[in-house]
C-alpha cells in the first residue's frame, strides 16, 4: 500500500492484536510487513526488505482502512473501524472487482435509499436507468462517498481525477458532484457502445480503449466479474423498487 511520502519511509506501528491488514503495493518499500517481537508485540513496516520472521500481508478489495493517531500519538492504520475518535478512511478498493470475492451478489443486502433523489436526478437529465446506476455505485464504492481506490479513483462513482475534471466535477468527494458526473460518464460509453450496457459497464471499470481492443469485455479477470455482478446488482434494483424519475 502507498503511502503519503511524509510516512513512507517510517516505521508503522499498530496498537492491536491485527487480523490480516492492508492492501500490498507491488513495490517492495511500500509493502506492509508484520513483525511479531518476543515481547508479543505487533509491528507494521514498510522500511527496507523482508527479514526473518516477517510475513508479508496481502489484503482484498474492498476493503477499508482506517487512520488514526492513537492515544499516545502514534500514527495507526487498521481494518477495524475505531471506536470513539476520530479517524478517515485510507483506502477502499472496487467494491465488486475481487475474483475471488466470497459475497453472494445475488443475495448481498441492497441500498435503497442512499441518495436516492440524486440518483434519480442524474439519470434522469442524462437518460440512464437509475437501476443501473444504482448498480455501479454499490460496485463501486458499496456507497461510501469517501472511497479512494489503490489508483486514485474518487467518491461514490469512484472518478478519475482527470475524468471528473473534463466532467466538470471540482469536488468528488461531493454526492451531487459525483453522482452526476459519473452518470453523465457512463451515459457517454452507452453512446459510444450503441446502448450496450454490458460494454458500457465493461469501458466503466477497464477502459473505452480496452473494450474496443478486445471487441467485447475484455479478458481481465476483475472486469469480468465486475461486469456480471453489476448486471446482477442491477437487475436486483430493478426488481426491489421503483427506480423510475
Amino acid at each position: 500500500m502507498t503511502f503519503n511520502r511524509r510516512i513512507t519511509r517510517t516505521l508503522v506501528t499498530l496498537l492491536l492484536a491485527a487480523s490480516p491488514l492492508l492492501w500490498v503495493g507491488s513495490a517492495q518499500a511500500d509493502s506492509l510487513r508484520k513483525i511479531v517481537h518476543p515481547d508479543g508485540r505487533i509491528e507494521y513496516t514498510n522500511v527496507g526488505g523482508p527479514g526473518k520472521g516477517d510475513k508479508v500481508l496481502g489484503g482484498s478489495r474492498g476493503q477499508k482502512i482506517y487512520k488514526y493517531r492513537a492515544p499516545s500519538g502514534v500514527l495507526s492504520f487498521t481494518d477495524q473501524k475505531p471506536k470513539n475518535q476520530a479517524y478517515e478512511i485510507v483506502k477502499i478498493q472496487c467494491y465488486a472487482c475481487n475474483p475471488v470475492s466470497s459475497v453472494n451478489w445475488r443475495n448481498t443486502p441492497l441500498n435503497l435509499t442512499a441518495y436516492a433523489q440524486l440518483v434519480r436526478k442524474a439519470a434522469a437529465e442524462h437518460q440512464v436507468d437509475p437501476a443501473l446506476v444504482r448498480a455501479l455505485i454499490h460496485a463501486e464504492s458499496a456507497f461510501n462517498p469517501a472511497a479512494i481506490s489503490h489508483m486514485g479513483a474518487q467518491g461514490l462513482m469512484q472518478l478519475m481525477p482527470a475524468t471528473a475534471a473534463s466532467l466538470g466535477v471540482e469536488n468528488a468527494f461531493d454526492a451531487e458532484q459525483n453522482i452526476d458526473g459519473g452518470v453523465k460518464h457512463l451515459a457517454g460509453l452507452l453512446n459510444t457502445f450503441k446502448g450496450n450496457a454490458r460494454l458500457a459497464v465493461a469501458a466503466y471499470n477497464a477502459g473505452a480503449g480496452a473494450v474496443r481492443k478486445y471487441g467485447g469485455v475484455p479478458p481481465y479477470a476483475e472486469t469480468q466479474v465486475y461486469v456480471e455482478r453489476v448486471a446482477i446488482l442491477r437487475q436486483r434494483y430493478k426488481e426491489r423498487v421503483n427506480l423510475s424519475p
